[in-house]
């Protein structure tokens, strides 16, 4: 055995660092699962306020303003409280807000809410993904990936859940209080398993650390990027990649936000049927980010990038060309599976273009990308409005297209 084979070979984790990453699943699990289990019912609530698909969408778009304002708070919360401490008592509070849109009485009401509930994700988002890299630390490989998996199921789970209630129209102020009973629970259990101790300082010589494994554990140059750019030129390369995170963002809000509306108001699909489209998205990018490491060292991010986006342009373009349920369901599907690997490419790549401090790039795409969110949900509801959700949801397959003409900035670079 080679030295160098030796290095690339962690020992194995010690039982705290396993407890630890198990109960970061638990925490990306109950993430997950929790706003899921609202989606289903966007369609009942919409109805029960007698909202124009403009309306709606506006309240939609209230959860990623939440997170677009609230996020930049996570960093002094977490030093001053532990992220594990954060990510707990945020899932409650976002459990408190998504109980709150069950029983809002109009517009007003719903928008707070889940401005609420977004707010509180945001900083769910970052605690837990800091706590995630602490135990990735203690590994000494790459886990963040599994987590995200993880999280993919807590949305499949938590959509099942929500479309089952919808089915056996189970009252909305049962239904949430039950999931958000049963998923604050599991939160607050996972503590315990959780590492104690100060947080530790995350800063740029632990980004180098972390991203300088990542390379090793790849067999990957620090960057196939020109060595110095010009200012411009480093912009427009960093534009470029929020195009492509934002894209994927897109596609990933169109599934959560209106394709339940589509399918139950255009297509006439049963209640549980047109929660289908939702968990499809979410079951299919979670079988892409499973395989997605492995396709991506294999074929590189730039073709997995334009790969994705030729699924997400065919696949979901042909579903609204030739509209029907199934087609739907597996449109969606088919663009959940091309988006998997786009955000944490995009992000990847922000964080190595030369010019920028470590974690510069990463930071900026993060806040940028939840622009995505904010815009997606209102702008899809005008389209609607003006003529129908199914030309509406061009977006999506336009999302792919851009996908394709941006991919170029993408790394090359195989194992």
């Amino acid at each position: 055995m080679t030295t160098s084979s030796l290095r690339s070979t962690p020992p194995p984790a010690s039982l705290d660092a396993r407890h630890a990453r198990v109960a970061v699943s638990v925490l990306f699990f109950t993430n997950g699962a929790l706003i899921a289990n609202i989606l289903p019912r966007y369609p009942q609530i919409k109805a029960d306020l007698d909202l124009t698909n403009a309306a709606f969408g506006a309240a939609v778009a209230a959860y990623p303003l939440g997170a677009l304002i609230a996020g930049l708070s996570a960093g002094l919360l977490i030093r001053r409280f532990r992220s594990s401490r954060v990510a707990i008592a945020a899932t409650l509070v976002t459990a408190a807000g998504l109980l709150l849109t069950g029983v809002a009485p109009g517009w007003l009401i719903l928008a707070l809410a889940l401005f609420l509930a977004g707010a509180m994700d945001s900083i769910t988002d970052v605690a837990q993904n800091s706590h995630g890299l602490r135990v990735q630390r203690l590994y000494g490989r790459s886990i963040i990936n599994s987590f995200h998996a993880v999280w993919s199921v807590g949305a499949v789970t938590g959509g099942a859940m929500g479309a089952v209630a919808a089915q056996l129209e189970v009252p909305l102020l049962i239904h949430l209080t039950i999931s958000g009973g049963l998923f604050g629970m599991a939160a607050l259990l996972s503590y315990r398993w959780l590492l104690t101790g100060p947080e530790p300082d995350l800063g740029a010589e632990s980004l180098l650390t972390m991203d300088g494994d990542t390379q090793r554990d790849s067999g990957a140059t620090p960057t196939d990027a020109p060595k110095a750019l010009g200012l411009v030129a480093r912009y427009s390369v960093l534009l470029a990649l929020v195009v492509i995170a934002s894209a994927g963002a897109i596609v990933e809000d169109a599934g959560s936000s209106w394709s339940a509306i589509y399918l139950s108001d255009s297509l006439g699909a049963s209640a549980f049927v047109a929660g289908l489209g939702f968990i499809s998205l979410q079951g299919m990018q979670f079988v892409g980010r499973v395989f997605g490491d492995r396709m991506t060292d294999r074929f590189g991010q730039r073709t997995m990038a334009r790969g994705g986006g030729v699924l997400v342009l065919v696949g979901m373009g042909a579903a609204l060309a030739f509209p029907s349920v199934i087609g739907t369901i597996i449109g969606f599907g088919i663009a959940g599976f091309g988006v998997a690997t786009l955000i944490p490419s995009a992000m990847q790549n922000a964080d190595e273009i030369p010019g920028f401090r470590p974690g510069s790039g990463l930071t900026i795409i993060g806040w940028l990308l939840r622009l995505g969110f904010l815009l997606s949900p209102p702008l899809v509801g005008a389209i609607a409005d003006a003529t129908a959700l199914r030309f509406g949801l061009i977006v999506v397959p336009a999302a792919g297209l851009l996908v394709l003409l941006f991919a170029r900035v993408l790394s090359t670079r195989r194992r």
